[in-house]
């Protein structure tokens, strides 16, 4: 009867359960937002007229909360030193900054996000979201959603 060595036999199967251990313990990655539009609105903002586009993110649930949680450690966003960890910023398709929140306080603030442009003023037919984790320095980009309903 031919015996095997027992300690390359042991770490061998130490070694496979921590590598089990640790790949069924990583948390799944966070999905990329859904956007779409939810609504239009007409208000008079420094005596002229907008239309604020509402938008709403479908998987906002899919976000956990601290990732919206006050992070005086992290730069401040204008005079708030309380921003938020992960700011959202709108876009046009071609990538242009169109507004930007960085006070959301948890992920149903999602659905409160809107973008405005001058009512004469043609909007861009496609935008999209970047969430930014400034925490973990990581970006989550939307998909385009259209500016008609």
């Amino acid at each position: 009867m031919k015996r095997f060595p027992r300690k390359p036999i042991l770490l061998a199967v130490v070694f496979a359960v921590v590598l089990a251990t640790q790949s069924s313990s990583a948390a799944p990655p966070l999905p990329n937002p859904i956007l779409f539009i939810t609504s239009q609105e007409y208000v008079t903002v420094s005596g002229k007229q907008v239309v604020r586009y509402h938008y709403d993110v479908f998987n906002k649930d899919a976000y956990p909360a601290e990732m919206f949680a006050a992070a005086p450690n992290l730069p401040p966003c204008g005079s708030n030193t309380n921003a938020s960890r992960t700011w959202v910023d709108f876009y046009d398709q071609r990538g242009k900054k169109l507004n930007g929140f960085c006070a959301l306080g948890k992920p149903s603030d999602l659905g409160k996000i809107w973008v405005a442009f001058e009512a004469d003023a043609i909007p861009p037919s496609w935008i999209y979201i970047e969430m930014t984790d400034r925490q973990t320095n990581t970006k989550y980009k939307s998909n385009l959603a259209e500016t008609i309903l």
